[in-house]
């Protein structure tokens, strides 16, 4: 359905692309056009994620942190499937980022 998603806003660009006079109306346009190119992106980006998680169920990772080593609570993977990190891993990473940046 996301695949089907991303032909449908690429065609709904190609349609929209012509000539609005009025600036008020071509500024709407451009963003619903961001809108949904800001969309499709978090899908695309989802739909990896969601791959990567297949692949790790396959490879009997699945589950498991892949900072630490130890298993990913079951909350925390019902709360987010896609999970590579422990709650305690996220954490530091995300203080990490805070601190020192990306």
């Amino acid at each position: 359905d996301m695949h089907n998603n991303a032909g449908e806003t690429t065609e709904h660009l190609r349609e929209d692309t012509v000539v609005v006079p009025d600036p008020a109306d071509r500024a709407t346009i451009e963003e619903e056009h961001a809108l949904e190119l800001r969309t499709r992106d978090r899908e695309r980006k989802l739909l990896k994620k969601i791959e990567q998680s297949i692949a790790r169920i396959d490879a009997g990772d699945y589950g498991y942190c892949d900072e630490t080593g130890e298993p990913i609570g079951v909350g925390r993977l019902l709360a987010r499937p896609t999970a590579t990190l422990s709650l305690e891993a996220q954490q530091r990473r995300e203080l990490k980022q805070k601190m020192f940046g990306d």
